[in-house]
């Protein structure tokens, strides 16, 4: 009984990683890693950015630079690490382009802090 409890416990995050990967044979659309790629990507893309969060916007709201250009990006309060983060500190987002008819952001998923 308690092994089964424990392997109920672990299952979603085993799956959950499981899945992360995703296809990357022929036809799958390329992973964007850079601001100028995402903002001509199309939406629902899967990006990886790695640069600065440079300035807070409002809430839940930041601009993030990279050495590409500047983009909006939406992190929620979960999403972020259990360390502060400055304008000089080097992270990589992981999320996807939202596309709206007049914005364009990037909504995170995961940030982690580059050494």
């Amino acid at each position: 009984m308690k092994r089964t409890a424990f392997a109920l416990m672990f299952l979603p995050l085993i799956s959950a990683g499981a899945f992360a990967a995703g296809y990357t044979g022929p036809g799958a659309t390329p992973q964007v890693t850079t601001v100028a790629g995402a903002l001509e990507a199309a939406d629902d893309a899967q990006v990886v950015l790695e640069g600065q969060i440079v300035k807070r916007l409002g809430d839940e709201r930041y601009e993030f630079r990279d050495a590409t250009g500047t983009i909006q990006v939406e992190i929620d309060d979960e999403d972020w690490p259990g360390q502060s983060v400055s304008e000089n500190t080097k992270v990589r987002l992981t999320g996807e382009v939202d596309k709206d008819v007049n914005q364009l952001e990037v909504d995170v998923d995961r940030v982690e802090l580059i050494n």
